[in-house]
């Protein structure tokens, strides 16, 4: 992927984070993919070519969307977590929980990310009875790219978490690109 997010023959291949960004805003600037509500449904439809791919859902619309599918998150969890994007790829019936993490100056982001292998159990926890998988990645700021978080990175890794630095390919996503 070369900077800016564009591949060969100009086609976006990943979401681009920088700083503050807004997820469903990023997946619809992809070719051929748009985000809009469904109607009765929690969260916002990915559509790709008109096709519904995946669900995306904020902080409470996850919650919505346990209750639409008759979890009762009370029951298996002492405390909501709020998830700043979740996207539901329906093809691999796998959630995704994406936290991007954009640091400049040092802070307490690091013990944050210590906190993945928590976070993706109880996550594990919530959807067991849909049958999904739960995939907890993070998106980093160039910042962590720096020795000293070197142990927290292994760290993510070892406990079947994953990071990518400033974008989310789509095809690691397992959802589809526009073939030019």
């Amino acid at each position: 992927m070369k900077t800016g997010g564009v591949g060969g023959g100009k086609t976006l291949t990943g979401l681009n984070f920088e700083k503050k960004v807004d997820f469903q805003k990023l997946i619809g600037l992809i070719p051929g993919y748009e985000i809009k509500k469904i109607s009765g449904k929690a969260g916002m439809g990915v559509f790709f070519e008109r096709k519904l791919v995946a669900r995306c859902f904020r902080k409470y619309d996850f919650y919505q969307f346990l209750s639409e599918s008759k979890v009762n998150w009370k029951k298996m969890l002492s405390k909501k977590l709020l998830p700043d994007d979740a996207l539901l790829v329906i093809i691999r019936e796998t959630l995704f929980i994406i936290e991007v993490k954009y640091q400049q100056v040092a802070g307490s982001v690091d013990e944050k990310l210590q906190t993945c292998d928590f976070k993706r159990k109880q996550y594990l926890k919530l959807v067991s009875p849909l049958e999904l998988k739960v995939e907890y990645v993070y998106v980093l700021s160039d910042w962590f790219r720096k020795p000293e978080y070197k142990d927290v990175l292994d760290y993510i890794h070892s406990v079947n978490c994953h990071f990518k630095f400033n974008e989310l390919p789509m095809a690691w996503l397992g959802l589809p690109l526009k073939k030019i």
